[in-house]
């Protein structure tokens, strides 16, 4: 069975096939999956990996930056539903997703999302014009639904991270149990909306390029 890192490297191989494709012009992978599926671990060993590599500078870009602010939510009468497809800012995104790619500024601030305060900090992360290869992972990249099925055709290599149903939901639960909740509410945060949206992403995702399963514990693998 493959490890986290053996994804990480299969990954990593073909983006540098596409690094090699582009020269000299950045590259940009999309690594999509559900929540609890261990895409943003996998995001991060792949970045680990391209950086070791002689000459190649990457990044890390994730989705979650676009969340709309609590506020926002509320007025919408969507705070209870934090991480469905209508709570990010599509457009957005898909703005910046294309700055990123022209890279014609020397450098570009990106929004980070702060899970500990779930809230979106602005400017939380800078990504200057020497990267090469920018790794943007997030649930909904893939997705069928407008807009963000414009987001598909901005990326040079598109992968999914496949998991099951019950191994999603045990991941969730994992999730939630380690900020704290009590097992009320982390069964009404997983299965009203986590795992809907979950399974949602997973039928609803348009074909990847690539496909890996995370073989990982669950746990801090979302």
């Amino acid at each position: 069975m493959k490890t986290i890192e053996d994804n990480a490297r299969e990954i990593a191989t073909h983006t540098l096939a596409h690094v090699a494709e582009k020269k000299g012009r950045r590259v940009m992978i999309a690594i999509a999956g559900a929540p609890g599926s261990g895409k943003s671990t996998i995001a991060e060993h792949v970045v680990e990996q391209l950086n070791r590599e002689d000459g190649i500078s990457a990044a890390l870009f994730p989705m979650d930056g676009y969340h709309y602010d609590d506020a926002v939510l509320e007025d919408m009468g969507r705070r209870a539903f934090k991480g469905a497809i209508d709570t990010f800012d599509a457009h957005g995104l898909r703005h910046m997703l294309v700055r990123l790619k022209a890279n014609e500024d020397d450098v570009i601030a990106v929004p980070v999302f702060d899970r500990s305060i779930e809230i979106s900090r602005a400017g939380g992360r800078l990504i200057p014009q020497s990267v090469d290869i920018i790794v943007c992972e997030g649930n909904y990249l893939l997705s069928h639904q407008t807009p963000w099925n414009l987001l598909k055709p901005i990326f040079d290599l598109t992968v999914f991270v496949d998991v099951d149903e019950n191994d999603l939901r045990r991941r969730l639960q994992d999730r939630w149990r380690g900020f704290g909740l009590d097992d009320a509410e982390i069964t009404r945060k997983v299965e009203e909306n986590d795992l809907p949206n979950g399974m949602s992403i997973i039928s609803a995702s348009a074909e990847p390029d690539l496909r890996v399963k995370n073989p990982g514990s669950g746990q801090n693998e979302f």
